[in-house]
């Protein structure tokens, strides 16, 4: 491309300059050749005022005065009744003379009738020519060179932005998704430029979407998993009693069921195909389901985990998240806590509380204020698990915090069920 630039900027210009120049050096060759004649006829005047001054005073012509005052020119001068010749200056001027150059001549007649005429070789006019055109061929090189310099810089002013742009479409395609920022005071370069960078930031907030879910899934999926392999190892465990056996196998399906339902929430999370249509939901039927999948777990590890507060509240709220994120703060507690693990219900009258505790050193002060952030952990965990449990309860409208570091207690605030009322009541 800036070969192109540079070769098609020289064709314009030497067309400008020949159109220019072949005119101008054809005008320049009659103005010196015009110049040169009215010179001559000049001298030719002066010289028949003189010579009819000399004839008046001296009866005669001094050619000794006109030799020395014209040295390069050929001069003849026949008096008014053509009586008498007499020539002066340079003889090779001679027009009678057999090698005599091209010459260029001048006739004046005085008021006695003196006829002067007057030769002067044509190579001056020729050399005055010649120097013109050779002024003229100059600065016809010079324009010549000054825009091929010119269009040198702007090819390159112009290429060097497309080169750029080209190496950050490779960097955008490669996987470097950091915007370039570069600007180049090319209106249509910096707009590309702009449009590449949006597109840097688009795709790397596309890839950021896929880890997060990616993340996101594998931290769900794997407590349902423990929980279905702890099934599992119990009907191992009970194989000669049919009916614990037939109990375990029961949950384990159970397990499987929910974990199809986590699939899906995260998928459909992930796709942004599904808004979280929220319900009214028994928070009773949720914590009892987590309390008898989370019981054996706390039970090997001789603790406790306990329900307490308010029976029979309701929520707005989609039941899978609710289960998942109170799922994400019992595993919390039981991993970073300590001792019994206690869920207690709260009927605040517009919203319904649901406060998970431990007994352990609690939250330290350097983490509580960064505790929901991705990739935060007090130790030995993913740092997802918090974070994940808050942006699902926003999505639905509700809000996790942590309300309290020492012990450690997190409270999930959730919608009152409809018509405002957290407690199902029955019929009066």
């Amino acid at each position: 491309m800036r070969r192109r630039m540079v070769f098609s900027t020289l064709v314009v210009t030497v067309i400008a300059v020949m159109l220019l120049g072949l005119p101008l050096g054809a005008l320049t060759y009659k103005l010196v050749h015009d110049e040169s004649s009215r010179a001559l006829q000049g001298e030719a005047e002066l010289i028949g005022a003189e010579s009819d001054t000399m004839l008046e005073i001296h009866d005669e012509i001094n050619l000794t005065e006109f030799d020395r005052e014209h040295p390069d020119r050929f001069i003849r001068i026949t008096t008014g009744d053509g009586t008498n010749t007499v020539t002066a200056g340079n003889p090779a001027l001679d027009p009678n003379a057999p090698d005599a150059p091209a010459l260029m001549l001048a006739t004046a007649t005085t008021g006695r009738g003196t006829v002067v005429e007057v030769w002067m070789s044509g190579d001056e006019v020729q050399q005055s020519v010649v120097r013109a055109w050779l002024g003229i061929a100059s600065l016809s090189l010079l324009a010549i060179g000054v825009a091929v310099g010119l269009s040198m810089f702007q090819a390159r002013r112009l290429t060097l932005p497309l080169a750029d742009l080209a190496a950050t479409a490779e960097r955008l395609g490669s996987g470097v998704t950091t915007p370039w920022g570069h600007r180049y005071g090319i209106p249509e370069a910096d707009r590309v430029a702009e449009v590449l960078d949006r597109s840097a930031e688009r795709i790397a907030g596309l890839i950021a979407t896929e880890r997060h879910f990616a993340t996101d899934a594998s931290h769900q999926l794997r407590t349902p998993l423990t929980a279905l392999t702890m099934r599992l190892e119990e009907i191992i465990a009970e194989a000669d009693d049919p009916e614990v056996v037939r109990e375990e196998g029961e949950a384990a399906l159970a397990q499987t069921e929910r974990l199809v339902e986590t699939v899906e929430s995260l998928l459909g999370r992930a796709r942004k195909s599904q808004n979280p249509e929220v319900e009214a939901v028994e928070v009773d039927s949720v914590l009892n389901h987590l309390q008898a999948e989370w019981a054996p777990v706390f039970q090997k590890e001789d603790r406790r985990l306990l329900v307490t507060g308010e029976p029979g509240l309701t929520a707005m709220t989609v039941p899978t998240d609710l289960a998942q994120i109170l799922a994400t703060l019992v595993e919390n507690a039981y991993k970073h806590g300590a001792g019994t693990v206690t869920i207690r219900r709260i009927d605040t009258g517009q919203s319904v509380r649901i406060e998970v505790s431990d007994e352990g050193e609690g939250v330290p002060e350097h983490l509580s204020g960064r505790i929901f952030e991705r990739e935060v952990s007090g130790g030995g965990g993913t740092g997802l698990g918090l974070a994940l449990a808050r942006h699902i309860a926003e999505s639905e409208g509700a809000r996790v915090e942590l309300i309290q570091a020492r012990p450690t207690t997190f409270a999930l605030f959730l919608p009152a069920g409809a018509g405002g009322l957290s407690k199902m009541t029955g019929p009066v």
